[in-house]
């Protein structure tokens, strides 16, 4: 049996990432990253929190942090982070980030949330490279 060339890259490519790893970076990126936001008001939050399913109870504050992914995983490694803390990184470089607060009352849907969006430097928890927990901003 003869493999094409993209099938032999698929399959060398699906051993580099442990599925946990995999799994862990996936969390991250659905939680918390948003490349290209529209609006980044209110409403953007509701809509950004009810599709990533942080709803269920209402979540009661969640960030996301506009960029690309390799900006955000080059914190883990030294081309865009530094150690902070203990087993934490921070971005050498501010993010454009958008802060959805949940405006209080029910903790069952519908949710309503406030917006805030800054420019912020993030703190991260990696495994093996990747990120894998986002855990605050601070301003540059």
């Amino acid at each position: 049996m003869v493999m094409g060339p993209l099938l032999l890259v698929f399959l060398l490519g699906v051993g580099l990432i442990p599925p946990t790893l995999a799994q862990g970076y996936q969390e991250f990126l659905s939680k918390h990253h948003d490349a290209n936001p529209r609006g980044r008001d209110d409403r953007y939050c509701e809509t950004m929190m009810r599709r990533r399913g942080l709803t269920s109870p209402c979540k009661d504050t969640n960030t996301f942090v506009h960029g690309s992914s390799n900006n955000i995983r080059a914190i883990c490694e030294d081309t865009n982070g530094e150690p902070y803390g203990i087993g934490l990184r921070r971005s050498r470089s501010a993010f454009q980030v958008t802060t959805c607060k949940h405006k209080g009352g029910s903790p069952r849907p519908p949710c309503q949330y406030r917006a805030t969006k800054s420019y912020r430097v993030i703190v991260i928890a990696c495994r093996n490279g990747f990120p894998v927990h986002l855990d605050e901003t601070i301003f540059p």
